[in-house]
């Protein structure tokens, strides 16, 4: 399988595949697990007894409530997300281990004072300590100066004490939470966000925020600068927070778009690989300069992560293997990629494996070909390291899990899902990440990577982003959120760049709110001269809900060349409703792609 793929992408990729160096050779890598509170099986109050844990700091959810971060400033703990369960009700001292937490954990084989590898830093807080703060601490994401954590949309602050030490106790941490004014008169709560990252230099963030249009979903990504706010008079909450202030949206309605019609030929449609289409950020490079994100697919039905710079916006991608990926971190140095992906599973070859596919009937598809990654709560992600030149010949990057049997519980057993997000550690040589089990028992792990042969990178300063940038446009509160700009409804022809052309047919509902069905026929049609594309491909889709997608797809390609390839549906083609939050897999009839007589089938139903 890997031959194949490789010659496809060499057409793909072929621009990178000359200029790129030789891929490097595999890496030692030694993986282990750290130590966690007690697992508990029952959630009911005292069922956390001094049997099972005798220093009595609690015992943790059997079901997955853990979240792994990245490594404090020092490399020697890590920061997550878990959910104590079973502590005895107040007044017992021990009641304070209850609910999500976000723990502390030594990652240099040690323990504390008190024998244990752990310590809880919001069990315990004086509700004064926390006032107006959210619930969801989720992503936590740690500070340079050791003493902080972003979490969900809060801040923990233990100043000016280092998050490890004895000296940081509940009484002196404190929770702050973060604010988006989105009104013009600053009232209200703020806009809702999620995926929060924080910027290398520590005063900016990244954040998403969600919206419709025309019932159906989208996002867009922003940059802030963290302002500590300690008597705040306007909006909600009034306690002491974190206002986002200067805050760009990643997102110029006026800026060249992925796909855009020929300024004196109507007729004539174009796809421009080197914009800026930020679909979810995702992070920014270890050096700050970048941004990544899932952004519009340079393959059709191929979701890659791509970073753009944020002084030029020059683009470049991540990965390019067929399958899918999202959760990213890039390297302090910014030399290399970790990656959750699904390559290696098969996933998405049903959708993804002809290679080369212009990304038109993207147009319409692409939330459903993004939402066929996971099964429910199930994943299929491992984790990767991929070099700064990504995916070519046939290098796919390095699995940091390929060691082991395969048998239950080690730690390239299948069942274990990646999560997001791999973190890198400061210098460079260790990746921390996090899984879920796929079977009963669930539960999850937190696994260390190290890079047993590289040299440990010394520490940078990172320059601050600049506030104003050509490409970002500044929010203004109160403003609309500005619709992403489709081609009108109509007939059009994308032209080869070497041979041949396509016919492009663009329909829009019946309201004329947004295009929903996408048609292309290939005739001769290559952009390399190597592979050459011939057939017809079309995608409807409609939203019974924002969320929901109903899907019909009809496929009849042939791709010819060094290799050969086929995507088709069957008889009376492919229907398919999934949820783009629930990922939940149900269809009719079928959809294949084969290359070189290997067979790639859609999921079974609930799988």
């Amino acid at each position: 399988m890997i031959h194949h793929i490789a010659l496809l992408l060499f057409a793909a990729l072929r621009t990178t595949a000359i200029t790129a160096p030789p891929p490097p050779e595999p890496e030692p890598i030694s993986v282990t697990e750290l130590p966690l509170p007690p697992v508990m099986p029952s959630t009911a109050n005292g069922s956390c007894t001094p049997e099972i844990n005798p220093r009595r700091t609690g015992c943790i959810d059997q079901s997955v409530g853990l979240q792994s971060g990245g490594f404090l400033s020092d490399g020697r703990h890590i920061v997550a997300l878990v959910r104590f369960e079973g502590s005895p009700a107040a007044p017992d001292p021990t009641s304070i281990y209850t609910g999500s937490q976000i723990i502390i954990v030594k990652a240099d084989n040690t323990t504390s004072p008190n024998g244990d590898s752990w310590k809880c830093l919001t069990c315990g807080l004086p509700p004064e300590n926390e006032l107006g703060r959210t619930e969801a601490l989720d992503y936590p994401q740690t500070f340079a100066d050791g003493s902080r954590i972003l979490a969900g949309t809060n801040i923990i602050d233990c100043r000016p004490f280092h998050l490890t030490s004895q000296e940081c106790t509940p009484d002196r941490t404190r929770i702050f939470p973060l604010r988006w004014n989105t009104a013009v008169d600053g009232s209200g709560p703020g806009g809702s966000i999620r995926g929060l990252r924080l910027h290398p230099d520590n005063e900016y963030l990244g954040f998403n925020a969600a919206t419709v249009t025309a019932r159906k979903f989208n996002q867009y990504g922003y940059l802030a600068r963290l302002s500590f706010n300690p008597s705040p008079t306007t909006g909600t909450p009034l306690s002491p927070r974190y206002d986002l202030v200067n805050v760009t949206r990643l997102f110029d309605p006026a800026a060249v778009q992925s796909l855009s019609i020929d300024s004196k030929n109507k007729s004539l449609i174009h796809i421009n690989p080197n914009a800026v289409t930020v679909g979810e950020l995702r992070g920014f490079s270890g050096t700050g300069r970048e941004v990544t994100y899932i952004g519009y697919p340079a393959e059709s039905s191929n979701i890659d992560v791509f970073a753009a710079d944020l002084s030029t916006g020059v683009v470049r991608r991540l990965t390019a293997h067929p399958e899918y990926c999202d959760p990213v971190d890039i390297s302090p140095d910014d030399k290399w990629n970790v990656v959750m992906d699904t390559r290696g599973s098969g996933r998405q070859m049903f959708l993804a494996g002809m290679r080369g596919v212009p990304p038109i009937t993207d147009l319409v598809s692409s939330s459903t070909t993004s939402s066929t990654r996971n099964n429910g709560a199930r994943r299929f992600f491992q984790p990767y390291i991929i070099d700064y030149y990504g995916d070519r010949g046939d290098y796919f990057g390095q699995r940091v899990n390929a060691a082991g049997d395969g048998s239950p519980g080690s730690i390239n057993d299948a069942y274990w899902n990646g999560m997001a997000d791999p973190k890198w550690s400061a210098d460079g040589t260790r990746i921390v990440y996090w899984q879920a089990l796929a079977v009963p028992p669930a539960c999850a792990r937190i696994m260390v990577a190290h890079l047993t042969s590289w040299t440990p990178l010394l520490p940078r300063e990172i320059p601050p982003i600049p506030d104003t940038v050509p490409w970002r446009v500044k929010y203004e509160p109160g403003t609309p959120i500005p619709a992403r700009p489709y081609p009108p409804q109509g007939n059009y022809v994308l032209e080869g760049e070497v041979s041949g052309f396509a016919d492009v047919v663009i329909t829009e509902n019946g309201n004329k709110s947004l295009m929903n069905k996408v048609g292309v026929t290939y005739h001769n049609f290559s952009d390399d001269g190597v592979y050459v594309l011939n057939g017809a491909e079309e995608v409807e889709v409609r939203n019974p809900s924002s969320t929901l997608n109903v899907v019909d797809w009809y496929s009849d390609l042939e791709r010819t060349g060094p290799s050969i390839s086929t995507k088709r549906t069957g008889t009376g083609g492919f229907h398919l409703t999934i949820g783009i939050l629930t990922n939940e897999f149900e269809a009719n009839g079928t959809l294949t792609t084969t290359v070189d007589g290997v067979v790639y089938e859609q999921p079974g139903n609930g799988t």
